[in-house]
């Protein structure tokens, strides 16, 4: 039987090779769902949630009015994401399991850093789309100055956040994050150019800064108020996470 240390050095890799989906709706997360209303018709439109979790955004598309459907890699969340969301199926997103033109909307919500083959996954993303639907994409920012998904060292997973790793040249970068990607702007370039897809938005995000706000309320709105003002100014480019809005095209 395993005791405790492997249970937990289990969960840890498997956050380090999956991520950790959202499992809770503060201002961060109502932030970047305000963010894909305002790009993407939901209310009447059929949306896939690529990469769903437990189903966050799933259930709030549903409420919003969407038809939702949810996929995940993971069985156990799904699992989660039915008790609150219809359509949950368990599939990788490089093999979806729907039809072409199928959906209104996609979003991938901090996923393709994690999948095995993004180009394969972004290319089943267009393919279901409809010719006009939008892929609204959340995805992590090389510049951010902190390596959110933790790193590994001498085959140890270590989470949290570590700073400048991102900054090393690729070689070293991926082997203390050999788990997950990070993107800078000409990757992303280069994963969309060869697909059906044009380009109507894309800027950088900070986070929402809850888990210091909680602690430390003057000071974390003060952050958080200061990093608004960076996302109107060239100093955006260091935010957390790229948002990108794609429209099929015929």
């Amino acid at each position: 039987m395993p005791d405790n240390a492997d249970i937990q050095r289990r969960d840890l890799n498997k956050a380090a090779a999956l991520g950790h989906p959202s499992y809770v709706w503060r201002a961060g997360q109502e932030r970047r769902f305000a963010l894909i209303r305002q790009w993407a018709q939901v209310a009447g439109a059929r949306v896939l949630v690529d990469g769903a979790g437990v189903g966050m955004y799933s259930r709030h598309l549903q409420e919003a009015g969407a038809e939702v459907y949810s996929i995940d890699i993971d069985f156990p969340s799904m699992v989660q994401a039915r008790a609150h969301t219809a359509h949950c199926v368990v599939a990788a997103g490089e093999q979806l399991p729907f039809p072409a033109n199928a959906f209104d909307v996609a979003l991938s919500h901090e996923v393709l850093e994690h999948v095995n083959d993004d180009a394969a996954a972004l290319a089943e993303m267009a393919r279901v789309l409809k010719p006009g639907g939008r892929a609204i994409i959340f995805l992590p920012n090389r510049l951010y100055f902190f390596e959110t998904h933790g790193h590994y060292w001498r085959g140890e997973y270590h989470f949290g956040n570590t700073p400048l790793i991102n900054y090393l040249p690729d070689r070293w970068r991926d082997r203390l994050a050999p788990h997950v990607r990070a993107y800078r702007a000409g990757d992303l370039r280069r994963l969309i150019a060869p697909l059906p897809l044009r380009m109507l938005h894309w800027t950088q995000i900070y986070p929402g800064y809850d888990n210091i706000i909680a602690r430390q309320p003057a000071l974390g709105r003060a952050v958080r108020g200061l990093t608004r003002i960076f996302e109107k100014t060239p100093l955006r480019v260091f935010g957390i996470s790229h948002f990108l809005v794609l429209e099929k095209t015929p």
